[in-house]
């Protein structure tokens, strides 16, 4: 059986397998066939893929071929059109793109998207989201501390002492966590916001101020993101977060909710509040942000804040990112394919099961078939 490693299309910069990962899946009995230039932007040049054991292939030859096809973004309908493959996994965001997931139904392939992942103990090794979120909290507060035009640690010198950058996280979940970890290591003064009680004791262990207001809806079972809440916590919500944004140097927002639009946080009138100079980097802005004026993939002013709307930090660390995602993958791989090599579909198991988004020509998740 042939795995197909594809290409991505720019500007993404990471790639489904490192020449690392080919070791692994070589004990499977399987062959891997990498497009020509898949891993450059990881810097993974195609000979040590093939020193590892792969074979080097054009993207035409891995269409018409593979079993099994890679590839984190979606498709092109040209490649659908073109493909042999009975496997298709990667990173689809099926909830915001059921339309796509409905083309490739059609084809009959049975897709898995990694996002779609059930977040159980058994999944962790698995979980693509905690992984690439990790990096993103990192790359976040490394961004705002190049954009920022101040220090953000505490300096006394004979000039004078310039105070700490004071940063305001919305979210603390695995991009919030370590948001907060890196800015502490800037020396910077953090304060968290989330809707969620239980993360107070992580968010203070690692040095930050919890930002508590009572009354939160239960958020235990929402496998890390947030969950509606009702009016009267929003308005409290809202009178607080406004306080914490008003003294803050640095935003950080990372409040998402799976399938639906991201809550919006911060208002138009907290904008305006902040200092001039200040940053705001939006990671929710994919799903349409957690401010007023986010525009995904777009940096730009607003009454002197700068606004950075990015949801795809960690490809700014192609190297490690693709590293901890070609792990995440071959995890599952492990899970749908023999140690003889052959492709089993085993839909008993809960982890392939929840990840499997269509099969047989049919849509296979139920919230992807009720946003249809």
């Amino acid at each position: 059986m042939i795995i197909g490693v594809l290409k991505e299309p720019s500007p993404e910069t990471r790639v489904s397998l490192l020449p690392e990962h080919i070791t692994i899946l070589k004990k499977l009995s399987v062959e891997v066939h990498v497009e020509q230039g898949a891993g450059q932007q990881a810097f993974a040049e195609d000979e040590k893929y093939v020193e590892t054991g792969a074979v080097i292939a054009s993207r035409e030859n891995i269409l018409n071929t593979a079993t099994v096809l890679l590839s984190i973004n979606p498709l092109t309908e040209n490649d659908l059109n073109n493909s042999i493959a009975k496997v298709l996994l990667g990173f689809y965001q099926p909830l915001f793109n059921p339309t796509l997931i409905s083309d490739y139904a059609a084809k009959g392939m049975a897709v898995f998207s990694m996002d779609m992942l059930p977040r159980t103990t058994r999944a962790q090794s698995m979980d693509v989201l905690s992984s690439q979120a990790n990096i993103a909290g990192y790359k976040a507060v490394l961004l705002a501390a190049n954009m920022f035009p101040k220090y953000f640690p505490m300096f006394m010198t004979a000039a004078g002492s310039i105070p700490p950058a004071k940063i305001l996280i919305l979210g603390a979940g695995v991009a919030g966590l370590q948001a907060i970890a890196t800015g502490r290591r800037l020396g910077a003064v953090v304060e968290v916001f989330d809707t969620r009680p239980a993360v107070k004791e992580e968010v203070m262990s690692l040095g930050a101020k919890f930002i508590e207001v009572d009354g939160a809806a239960d958020a235990s079972k929402a496998g890390g993101y947030a969950v509606e809440q009702t009016e009267e916590f929003m308005q409290r919500q809202k009178n607080k977060i406004a306080e914490s944004v008003a003294k803050a140097d640095i935003v950080i927002t990372t409040a998402q909710i799976p399938g639906k639009k991201a809550p919006v946080l911060i208002t138009d009138e907290m904008l305006q509040s902040m200092k001039n100079g200040s940053i705001l980097i939006d990671i929710a802005s994919a799903s349409g942000g957690n401010s007023a004026q986010t525009r995904n993939g777009e940096t730009f002013t607003y009454h002197g804040v700068t606004i950075v709307g990015n949801s795809f930090l960690s490809s700014g660390m192609p190297s490690d990112a693709s590293k901890l995602y070609g792990k995440n993958i071959c995890n599952f791989l492990q899970l749908i394919i023999t140690k003889e090599g052959d492709l089993h579909l085993n839909f008993d198991d809960d982890l392939v099961a929840g990840t499997c988004i269509a099969n047989n020509g049919k849509i296979t998740n139920e919230r992807v078939l009720q946003l249809l």
